[in-house]
């Protein structure tokens, strides 16, 4: 689809097309009725512009009778040049999925930028796997041990605040792990396998498990009806629920003080975790700034004395 031809299109035309590629790159198929829903338009107006985009960028999807759905073709190119961020803001929040435009904003404003952005073709694969539940063969690249051939079983998307994961089971280990996407080569979703019942995501108990938080302003800050101002807390207490799998993540994230007696110092630290046990059995709680794990707190306190 050449530059011309896109301008020949009336915008809604293009976002309409722009909806197409997205769904079929990133989730593998679309129906008229995704059309339907997304736009408000009518079945015969779906099935112009599933026709169209198929004249338009040849190869790029496929019918399936069997699914009555388009699938993503074999020779897929993608048309449009989707950002990074955009994508993930549409994979994540469900929302601004037309064409990619630059608006003027209304006022001004900066955000930082990121430092690293996924590989969209690999994200692609990844996503399409966790939608169609099946396993993703990869090459993963780990500091630790290397490059490695993978089988994993991807069900989520993970965004630590610095860089994206994939929450999967991996079948090397025999565990649920974190993936970095950045680290993930040659994906391949492995469309005649299935995921086993085991490697579902209902069997993460770090996924399924919920952690109460409760968020104190950091008994070192001079000023803490400030912090409890900028954090919204209520009786000073800003109090939270996490999946155990992302829970280090965030206290990292927001540069919370984990250790029992408050001892970080530094501007950063604006909020202390009240009662580090709530994080007891949390696998990354050792990313939260100042954490001790009863056990070497236990050995501490013996070499104390």
């Amino acid at each position: 689809m050449s530059n011309e031809q896109l301008s020949d299109l009336t915008q809604p035309q293009r976002d309409r097309l722009a909806f197409v590629e997205l769904r079929v790159r990133f989730i593998g198929e679309i129906r008229r009725q995704d059309l339907v829903s997304r736009f408000g338009i009518q079945s015969a107006a779906a099935t112009r512009d599933l026709a169209l985009y198929k004249d338009l960028a040849a190869g790029n999807i496929d019918y399936d009778p069997k699914g009555k759905s388009y699938v993503l073709g074999p020779e897929f190119k993608p048309v449009f040049d989707f950002p990074p961020e955009r994508v993930l803001s549409w994979l994540t929040q469900g929302f601004g999925d037309g064409e990619p435009v630059r608006l003027k904003a209304w006022v001004a404003c900066e955000s930082p930028s990121w430092l690293t952005h996924p590989d969209l073709d690999v994200l692609a694969a990844v996503t399409r796997a966790i939608h169609q539940e099946c396993p993703l063969a990869i090459e993963y690249h780990s500091i630790s041990s290397g490059c490695s051939d993978r089988e994993i079983a991807p069900f989520a998307l993970i965004d630590n605040g610095l860089r994206w994961h994939v929450r999967a089971f991996d079948r090397k280990s025999q565990e649920f792990r974190d993936f970095v996407i950045t680290r993930i080569k040659q994906p391949k979703v492995m469309k005649e396998a299935k995921v086993e019942p085991h490697e579902a995501s209902n069997q993460d108990i770090q996924w399924t498990r919920i952690v109460e938080l409760e968020l104190v302003p950091h008994p070192d800050q001079p000023l803490p009806e400030i912090t409890e101002m900028d954090y919204s807390m209520q009786d000073g207490v800003l109090r939270m629920k996490l999946r155990a799998a992302t829970a280090g993540y965030i206290l990292r994230k927001w540069s919370v003080d984990c250790s029992p007696d408050h001892s970080l110092r530094g501007p950063e630290f604006r909020l202390w975790l009240k009662d580090a046990l709530a994080l007891y059995g949390v696998k990354n709680a050792l990313l939260a700034p100042g954490y001790r794990s009863p056990d070497q707190a236990k050995g501490e306190q013996k070499r104390d004395i």
